[in-house]
């Protein structure tokens, strides 16, 4: 499976230095007296402790999209805007629209933005300041949702959602769900995966703390544990799991320093003490992680779907010898996971909304979410798209897969989300590192986050 977009090979080294290019961006703008918020998409509260929605904020004033302007709009040409398209699926889907609806008078064209996700960020910011329609659609990553509807540069989406609500898996959803309103399309997700050596293990462990036993026992575990986003991802993973969580639903106070949190930690900490995960994993982000697992080493690894298909041959010594299995449950708590992938969002100024709204309906098309699936391994969020005969004997994981996305959680909403992501993976390397306790490191976090929350 090709990587997800902020995974892919061109952007994977980088991914460490988004949130600090963020703040950056958000000091820079809170000097000259603009207001920009970065947040990631969230849906309604849930007890595994993911996403709230936004809460008690509320965002009044957005245009609202008319479902029905899809059926018949204005003839014309539309501008689909997305990062470099390394994979070739975005010129695909460009090329299938064009030539189901040349005949009706429409025509999409692509805009590629640079490989770098910020970039990609910081390009659509210009233009919506700017008042363009340079991008009558972008390809949004599912942590901007909030920061664009904050700045109503979106239209609001609710109607055509609860229309088709049905037909989506129910998770991805969360990733467009802000402010008790919907602002996007979903159309390709991720969610990660625990990977597991058939010739180490007979069957994939049903809780983290059987991973990391038989972890010590068959070789160990790799994962994402250096300082940035990927951290937050992994932990989250756990803490969710365990019952944890980042945010109270309001988005307002932290709910960091608990209980749940602390023994999420203190499992992965102590993981590294046993023997489960080698020390150099607080220094792993994914090509690491692949780097490490592909030696043939170890028994587990949790990475993203991408994995399957990129570490499955040569001069991989584990090709041929592993399986996926969803992300498993915590002891005492239940499953979760942490949501990965793109929306298609309208924007705001965009001449054609009924053409853009036919562009983003075709994305989350029945069609097309089969052939981004068995032609770029792109995660449907289709659920009847992993039933077909096809697509399971394409896709080996086909069930694992639809499984890991239905009990995958968006990221806290939050206008501070890169403090309070900054916060959770800063202080969780500490504790994995042995710098600080679980226990201080949690509180730490929790204080860190607290005063973020306190800057809006």
């Amino acid at each position: 499976m090709f990587p997800p977009r902020w995974h892919s090979s061109s952007r994977k080294t980088d991914e460490g230095e988004l949130v600090s290019r963020r703040l950056a961006a958000l000091i820079c703008v809170a000097l000259t007296g603009g207001v920009l918020v970065a947040a990631c998409g969230g849906g309604g509260g849930s007890s595994s402790g993911g996403s709230s929605g936004g809460g008690g904020k509320s965002v009044s004033g957005a245009k609202v999209i008319d479902p029905n302007s899809m059926n018949k709009p204005p003839k014309g040409t539309i501008h689909y805007c997305q990062g470099k398209d390394t994979t070739g699926d975005a010129h695909a889907k460009v090329k299938l629209f064009n030539q189901k609806y040349a005949s009706q008078g429409y025509k999409a064209v692509l805009t590629e933005f640079p490989a770098s996700a910020d970039a990609q960020r910081a390009q659509f910011i210009q233009r919506q300041q700017a008042k363009s329609n340079d991008c009558d659609v972008f390809s949004s990553d599912v942590i901007w949702t909030a920061e664009f509807a904050s700045q109503k540069w979106l239209y609001d989406m609710t109607p055509y959602i609860n229309k088709f609500k049905g037909k989506f898996i129910a998770a991805p959803l969360e990733t467009i769900h802000y402010a008790g309103k919907y602002w996007g399309v979903p159309f390709a997700s991720d969610a990660a995966f625990i990977f597991y050596r058939t010739d180490k293990v007979s069957t994939p462990p049903t809780t983290w703390q059987q991973v990391y036993q038989q972890a010590a026992q068959k070789g160990g575990i790799v994962y994402q544990g250096a300082p940035y986003e990927g951290l937050t991802c992994d932990f989250l993973e756990l803490a969710f799991a365990a019952g944890g969580s980042v945010l109270s639903p309001d988005g307002k106070k932290s709910t960091f320093n608990s209980p749940q949190n602390v023994k999420a930690l203190t499992l992965m900490t102590d993981g590294i003490k046993h023997g489960s995960a080698p020390k150099a994993v607080t220094t792993y982000m994914e090509p690491e992680t692949d780097q490490a697992w592909t030696t043939g080493k170890y028994a587990f690894m949790r990475n993203w779907t991408y994995a399957y298909a990129a570490d499955n041959k040569a001069p991989s010594k584990v090709a041929g010898k592993y399986k996926v299995a969803p992300l498993p449950a915590f002891e005492g708590g239940g499953k979760a996971g942490i949501l990965g992938g793109h929306n298609a969002v309208i924007s705001v100024y965009t001449k054609n909304p009924g053409l853009a709204l036919k562009f983003a309906d075709f994305s989350a098309s029945d069609q097309w979410q089969k052939e981004q699936l068995l032609k770029f391994s792109l995660a449907s969020v289709i659920p009847g798209v992993y039933s077909e005969a096809d697509v399971k004997k394409s896709v080996p994981y086909a069930s694992e897969l639809l499984q890991a996305l239905s009990q995958a959680k968006a990221r806290p909403v939050s206008p501070v989300y890169p403090q309070i992501s900054e916060a959770i993976y800063t202080n969780v390397n500490n504790a994995l590192a042995g710098r600080e306790s679980p226990q201080a490191a949690i509180k730490a976090a929790d204080s860190a986050i607290s005063k973020a929350l306190q800057t809006f």
